[in-house]
């Protein structure tokens, strides 16, 4: 999960999956995420950071209702709140959860992860649980105005 949040926290307009697509092919449930995320930003908040140690991090798609979360952690395991209040109000989004999954962890187990959708406004919170050396990738689309 923490690769595919390096997509929103590390700002690049030329993105790529670099690897032969075999090696993609047993994950297509996560490389949605590489085929949807934005290259190009409206908006960046910075929602929660300590150099070294962990960063969270919205941004608006260029041009798009979409917003993009990416969450990072060093080799410690950590618990993030995340306050969606930067997604516009009057708006309900489908979140997709790219999540690090049971037993995640940098060293031991670096490809469990597990995905999730939740339907959230501009007033909901995500509890995600990162896996020492983890992260945890959202997409947020607009399905109608409340």
């Amino acid at each position: 999960a923490k690769q595919l949040a390096l997509y929103v926290t590390m700002y690049s307009p030329l993105q790529m999956a670099a690897d032969l697509p075999e090696a993609y092919e047993q994950h297509l449930d996560a490389f949605q995420f590489i085929k949807d995320v934005a290259v190009d930003w409206d908006d960046t908040r910075i929602l929660a950071a300590e150099p070294g140690d962990y960063l969270t991090i919205a941004r608006k798609a260029k041009g798009k209702e979409e917003w993009y979360l990416g969450s990072i952690t060093d080799e410690n395991a950590r618990q993030q709140t995340v306050k969606l209040d930067f997604l516009t109000p009057d708006i309900r989004y489908v979140a997709t959860i790219y999540a690090d999954g049971k037993g995640a962890d940098w060293e031991k187990n670096p490809m469990s992860y597990q995905i999730q959708e939740v339907a959230v406004t501009s007033k909901s919170k995500l509890e995600l649980r990162l896996a020492p050396g983890g992260g945890a990738a959202v997409s947020f689309k607009p399905t109608v105005r409340k």
